[in-house]
């Protein structure tokens, strides 16, 4: 009564403790039929049967639609898999006992087995009298028939949950392909499979184990940290669990019940699953060796074959978000510290004081071609006076190649600098246009290089920009201010090209200097003249703040950008002149 596959046919079929219509259809015939006070159509569950069809019965028992199997006949129906006839109830050895009879005043009881497509005995279809009755040989082909009817609309039930099952299935394995190639990191793939399930064969617990090592770890969302994942973190792969077995062996191992568990495997893994109250489990290796992936029931769970290739076809899946996700966090480092080693350590330099972010593009390596740099100036006699070489650039692209380019600029910009002996900003993007056109370095890039020089007690800003985005200086007397004055593009030398410029601006005590590269202002659904005067805003709001705090409100919100480019943002600020 207890087999797990005539269980889950009652499960497919949907009825329970509830009326149903069609089901009181078949007992109401019984009663006319056969001309019988009470009908049931009596469905056997583990503990319990169910009254889905009803006629006759009153009282508590008409409320509730179940007894316990101590009221129960059709739990002989299901253990013969025949029809009990029965003209007198209280003289049969096998039913003289039965509560049925007191409470329910079954005397006389025919009932004929309920099957599904598979042979599965599901309950009986009886008919019942108050008073002693023999059964005559046309009551009994009638109540066949009714029964082989009825079993028809059992079976038709639980196709149409089969097939809408694999609707499901299919409906599963396009969520799986879209939200686990969306996985970010491995505690997020292991949160997307937990979500990922849903209906009455949603798994009770689901939970991801990666090879490493010679043993299987268990990947933790610290979210949702179940208590068998705190006390066994990891398996060796001799353990005595299922997904040990399933790594070991490479193929798919079912659990169907607690029994199962008990008879298979050891006293530890009957522990694990029972502190979590799961009774069933299925593990699945994932292609090449990487790991298991495991699904388990609070309760026997029969696998259909449809449910085993989607869960095996899902297995897949997780292989590759898992090397995806690897390969991905690998990269992300290699490219972190790459652009960690090219962004410069800012100097201090008495009278200035500086600030610099940098954000990678959203959608890429998270490392790109927007750079800056600030370093400070030999001082050769006859100058006594501090000087300081800033810039702000960008290289076409924003990848890993853009990042290389952009370190060879950054490095030949610096030694153009100190080799010219004025130390002009336009000289050095020259050398750069020499280098760009004879170097293979890319399609090109923007820049503003500047020289900040403490002359006679106040700042001075030189710079020349190749076609960069404008910088913004804010003075206390003039407000914001957009250097616009720019040359072209460094794309290499050519002998139309016009002459670089160097521009001069006196900054005065409590002046901003802001040198930013266009991610900072430009959205693909906006000009770039509007994020600049938003920009432009910001600055003259928060000008006062620590550079810190006024980088931070320049850049809100762009981390919610998708497909956003990269930034870069330099901030100066001249704080006293006098040495």
């Amino acid at each position: 009564m207890k087999d797990s596959g005539r269980l889950e046919a009652l499960r497919l079929a949907g009825l329970t403790a509830a009326a149903d219509p069609g089901m009181d259809r078949f007992a109401r015939l019984v009663t006319r039929v056969l001309r019988v006070p009470v009908s049931l159509v009596s469905l056997l569950e583990a503990d319990r049967q169910v009254f889905p069809g009803m006629v006759g019965l009153s009282g508590l028992w008409a409320a509730r639609r179940e007894t316990p199997l101590s009221h129960s006949f059709c739990q002989h129906v299901v253990a013969d898999g025949k029809p009990l006839i029965l003209s007198d109830t209280r003289s049969s050895p096998r039913t003289c006992d039965s509560l049925a009879i007191p409470d329910l005043q079954v005397v006389a009881y025919a009932g004929m087995p309920l099957t599904d497509a598979d042979g599965h005995v599901l309950g009986s279809l009886c008919a019942i009298d108050h008073e002693p009755r023999e059964w005559t040989a046309d009551e009994l082909r009638d109540l066949e028939d009714l029964t082989a009817a009825c079993s028809m609309e059992l079976r038709l039930r639980i196709a149409s949950e089969l097939i809408q099952r694999d609707r499901d299935h299919a409906g599963l394995l396009l969520r799986a392909a879209i939200e686990l190639a969306h996985a970010r990191d491995l505690t997020d793939l292991t949160r997307r499979l937990r979500h990922l399930f849903q209906g009455p064969a949603e798994p009770t617990f689901v939970s991801l184990l990666l090879a490493d090592g010679g043993k299987l770890w268990r990947v933790i969302d610290p979210e949702d940290v179940r208590p068998v994942e705190s006390a066994i973190d990891h398996l060796e792969w001799d353990a005595s669990f299922p997904s040990a077995l399933a790594m070991r062996e490479q193929r798919a191992v079912f659990v169907a019940d607690r029994p199962t568990l008990l008879r298979g495997f050891g006293p530890e893994a009957v522990a694990g699953y029972d502190s979590l109250g799961l009774e069933s489990v299925m593990c699945v290796p994932l292609p090449d060796r990487r790991g298991v992936l495991t699904w388990c029931w609070s309760r026997p769970h029969v696998l259909a074959p449809t449910e085993e290739a989607v869960l095996t076809t899902v297995a897949g899946y997780v292989s590759q978000a898992v090397e995806r996700t690897r390969f991905v966090a690998n990269r992300l480092s290699t490219a972190e510290q790459l652009q960690a080693a090219m962004l410069t350590e800012l100097p201090d330099v008495p009278g200035l004081d500086m600030a610099a972010l940098y954000l990678p593009a959203a959608d890429q390596d998270m490392v790109g071609g927007d750079w800056y740099d600030a370093y400070p100036l030999p001082t050769v006699p006859p100058a006594t006076q501090p000087a300081l070489m800033v810039s702000i650039g960008d290289v076409i692209g924003h990848d890993v190649q853009a990042a290389t380019v952009m370190g060879q600029i950054r490095s030949m910009l610096r030694q153009a600098s100190l080799d010219d002996p004025a130390h002009s900003p336009s000289a050095a993007l020259d050398a750069i246009d020499r280098a760009i056109g004879t170097l293979p370095l890319g399609l090109g890039a923007t820049a503003v290089h500047a020289r900040l020089d403490l002359d006679d007690g106040r700042w001075r800003l030189t710079w020349s920009n190749a076609g960069h985005p404008p910088p913004l200086l804010h003075t206390p007397a003039g407000g914001v201010l957009s250097l616009g004055d720019h040359d072209l593009l460094l794309l290499g030398t050519s002998e139309d090209d016009p002459p670089r410029h160097d521009h001069t601006r006196d900054l005065p005590p409590g002046s901003v200097l802001l040198l930013y590269t266009d991610g900072l202002v430009e959205r693909r659904d906006a000009d770039i003249d509007v994020g600049t005067a938003r920009m432009t805003a910001v600055l003259a709001r928060h000008r006062d703040k620590p550079l810190p705090l006024l980088l931070e409100a320049l850049s809100e919100g762009l981390a919610d950008i998708p497909q956003r480019d990269d930034v870069a943002i330099l901030a100066v600020r001249v704080t006293r002149t006098e040495l």
